[in-house]
């Protein structure tokens, strides 16, 4: 045996294979620290993104906050407060007394601004008051003459010197004369009123207990451009002599009397016709009706009883027309002396004999706040502009609160749960963040939007899983090399689609023809499977010499000629079908025979458009499953005299089997994440149907839709945020369940 002699300068073999060995160790301890460092990094991202959207949203859930700023001494001979308040930047607040003296004060020092005086006609005296809803800071004065002065509190900004200098004033939009209002001169006692530029309307009771409706419309001549008035009085006969308080609804439609424990509801829309349209039962055991109040926009009616209960009304379609229900209640633990809605918002407050403050909103049923200050025996309360800060007078006093409820129409309850709507006829599940008008009552339900979401992932994975893992199967197992290799790129380039591209397809080509084609679109399901297995039937009988002609490479090919005029002939007998037996008009017969509601733009344009987005996703990894079984497994079970599709069916799809769940919860997952053709193909309605007609509103492209439109900081804005954080938590959810239940189904049948 030789001995092999290492030549001079020379590297020997073992340290070379030593040097590859080091480099080789190097490069896979680079590799896993960049794999894990990759993984670290993606993980911590998703954490980031899991706590800043915890971070949006968070606020919504808080509590409202109330703190004393200021207060204001007041004279001991003031007459009560008929309406107290402040500007909207909570520097000036104003007193309207029932006598007629409004003043006014700064709420930093204190100081009284001004005082102003009602000018009163000689011989005539303020018998009654009243207010105007909050938005408006509009009041008037009745007067024993039958007279009547309308007043309103303005305030000017300025800024000499780069200062702001706010200045109130007293408005008056009838003149600084009053309005007679009475014919025969009678006081007008328990004034009611109500006042737009065109329209005001006044409910009084005369000095002989008889009420009384007067409205007064204008009509702006064309020629002088001057106002010309017209006047109409009506009787309300039968009205209750002795009334506690009364009410006119902003928009002169209805006139509401309290006496006693219960509630007179008018019809006042014709002033010379007036009649009783409701008498509301307040009565409650052992407990006393304190006020009956407005909430903001006027269409709910807010009654607080003696012991801390409140009640809150609206109108309901029935079998008697719209009547005001009782639809919630509040408890609170002491009798209610005082309370005061916010301008627009659906939060209103309220203030015991004790000083307990509680602040509520109808809309969530939300208690924001209990808290009990120095401002026991209320006579009047307020609120700002801005809902910002709340006037309270008490004890000869004018008290400043700072009020912080940014998000009170959000909680849990009116996110998930049906909540009744003012106007609506029963508790419903509504996405309608925004609205035309200020009083606008947020719906801010998510249950619609997470109904959509599922309802177009459903649909789509109902067309695009069985296509997908059947084109996966038997591409991988069946179909030729040759023919698989120009198949399989084909169908995966069409993941690079953009999805935006689809949704305009879906939007503006496909939701026509299937509306156009209904009938057919219902026969190519049915003739379209069937004609395939005639095909494969039919060509399992052929001789076998026949078979022989066609290459087996591309035995598969011949049925696009089958499906090609499958289609053709189905959409071509559309309009014959739906002429014998849909009347002509198969989506008229939908709506008006089955009675069942039919979009152009629906969950089957959905469905159809976003299986073509998800079926490239499913397609490839299952089609790697499937021919990434070992072939030793396959033709053993060949070798044992099991068939193709015996093969198939108990060793290698049992084997691929973690990749096909895997393959079809992440077609799942982009199912639910999709925006642009949910977006393009339907109508964005929130609503709750299944049908496969109607549309539907998703999560994804809500937040696309709205979320440019949204003031940063607002309750719309965060609850877009939980939007996003409640779709990141599904997408999460189904991709831990496909990784666990993959994993099981990998021990299971890892030993085949």
């Amino acid at each position: 045996m030789e001995a092999q002699v290492s030549q001079p300068g020379s590297t020997p073999t073992n340290l070379l294979m030593v040097k590859g060995s080091s480099r080789r160790a190097i490069k896979d301890r680079l590799t896993q620290a960049g794999v894990t460092l990759g993984g670290t990094m993606v993980f911590v991202a998703l954490l980031l993104i899991f706590f800043y959207l915890l971070y949006v949203v968070k606020p919504i859930f808080d509590g409202a906050e109330v703190a004393p700023v200021s207060q204001i001494s007041l004279g001991s001979d003031t007459a009560p407060a008929l309406m107290v308040g402040g500007d909207e930047q909570n520097e000036v607040l104003y007193r309207a007394g029932t006598d007629g003296v409004v003043s006014f004060y700064r709420a930093s020092s204190g100081s009284e601004i001004e005082t102003n005086t009602i000018a009163i006609p000689e011989g005539a005296s303020i018998v009654s008051s009243a207010t105007s809803v909050p938005s408006e800071q509009r009041f008037a004065y009745g007067l024993s003459n039958g007279q009547l002065i309308i007043a309103g509190i303005d305030f000017t900004v300025t800024y000499p010197n780069n200062q702001r200098l706010i200045t109130p004033k007293l408005r008056f939009p009838l003149g600084d004369q009053p309005l007679q209002v009475s014919e025969d001169g009678s006081g007008l006692n328990n004034l009611a009123f109500a006042y737009e530029s065109d329209k005001m309307s006044f409910a009084y009771q005369s000095d002989d207990k008889t009420w009384f409706l007067t409205r007064k419309e204008g009509e702006e001549n064309m020629m002088t451009e001057e106002v010309e008035w017209s006047s109409y009085r009506g009787v309300i006969a039968d009205a209750p002599r002795n009334v506690d308080q009364q009410l006119m609804t902003p928009d002169q439609r209805q006139l509401m009397l309290r006496a006693n424990n219960k509630l007179f509801v008018y019809d006042i829309r014709d002033a010379e016709a007036v009649r009783l349209l409701q008498v509301l039962e307040l009565e409650r055991s052992q407990a006393k009706v304190t006020q009956v109040s407005l909430l903001a926009g006027a269409s709910s009616v807010l009654v607080s009883y003696d012991n801390g209960l409140v009640l809150q009304y609206f109108q309901v379609n029935g079998e008697k027309g719209r009547q005001y229900q009782q639809i919630r209640e509040f408890k609170n633990k002491s009798a209610i002396a005082a309370m005061a809605s916010e301008f627009y918002r659906k939060s209103f407050v309220t203030v015991s004999e004790q000083g307990e403050l509680n602040l509520l909103y109808t809309t969530s049923q939300r208690k924001l706040l209990t808290e009990t200050f120095d401002i026991s025996n209320p006579v009047a309360l307020g609120f700002t502009p801005r809902s910002n800060a709340l006037v309270v007078e008490a004890n000869n006093q004018l008290h400043l609160f700072s009020v912080d409820n940014t998000h009170p129409e959000v909680s849990w309850s009116a996110m998930w749960s049906k909540v009744w709507y003012e106007g609506y006829p029963e508790p419903q599940f509504v996405w309608q963040s925004t609205s035309g008008s200020d009083d606008f009552e947020a719906k801010l339900s998510l249950t619609p939007l997470a109904f959509g979401t599922m309802k177009a992932a459903l649909y789509a994975m109902l067309f695009a899983t069985p296509l997908a893992i059947a084109g996966a199967i038997y591409t991988a197992y069946f179909m030729s090399p040759k023919v698989r290799a120009v198949v399989k790129p084909t169908i995966e380039i069409m993941e690079a689609l953009p999805t935006v591209i689809l949704g305009f397809l879906a939007g503006l080509w496909l939701a026509p023809l299937i509306e156009d084609n209904l009938p057919g679109i219902l026969v190519l399901l049915l003739l379209l499977p069937l004609s395939i297995l005639v095909t494969a039937f039919a060509w399992y009988q052929l001789p076998g010499k026949w078979k022989q002609r066609l290459p087996e490479v591309y035995q598969e090919l011949m049925l696009l000629p089958v499906i090609i005029f499958v289609g053709w002939f189905s959409f071509y007998i559309s309009p014959t079908i739906e002429l014998a037996f849909f009347g002509g008009d198969s989506r008229m017969f939908i709506t008006n025979e089955l009675g069942i509601t039919f979009d152009q733009r629906n969950a089957l344009v959905v469905g159809i458009a976003m299986g073509f987005a998800v079926i490239p996703t499913i397609f490839s990894i299952a089609e790697d499953a499937v021919f990434s079984v070992p072939r030793h497994l396959s033709n053993g079970s060949l070798a044992l005299g099991a068939t193709n599709w015996q093969t198939l069916t108990r060793v290698v799809l049992l084997t691929a089997s973690p990749g096909i769940f895997s393959a079809v919860m992440m077609g799942l997952g982009r199912a639910v994440g999709e925006t642009m053709i949910v977006l393009m193909a339907t109508g964005n309605t929130a609503i709750m149907e299944w049908s496969v007609f109607e549309g539907m509103r998703t999560l994804a492209a809500n937040i696309a839709v709205e979320m440019p439109e949204s003031a940063i900081g607002s309750s719309h804005y965060r609850v877009l945020f939980l939007a996003a954080f409640v779709l990141f938590i599904f997408t999460f959810f189904f991709n831990t369940i496909a990784e666990v239940v993959r994993q099981r189904l990998r021990e299971r049948y890892s030993s085949l």
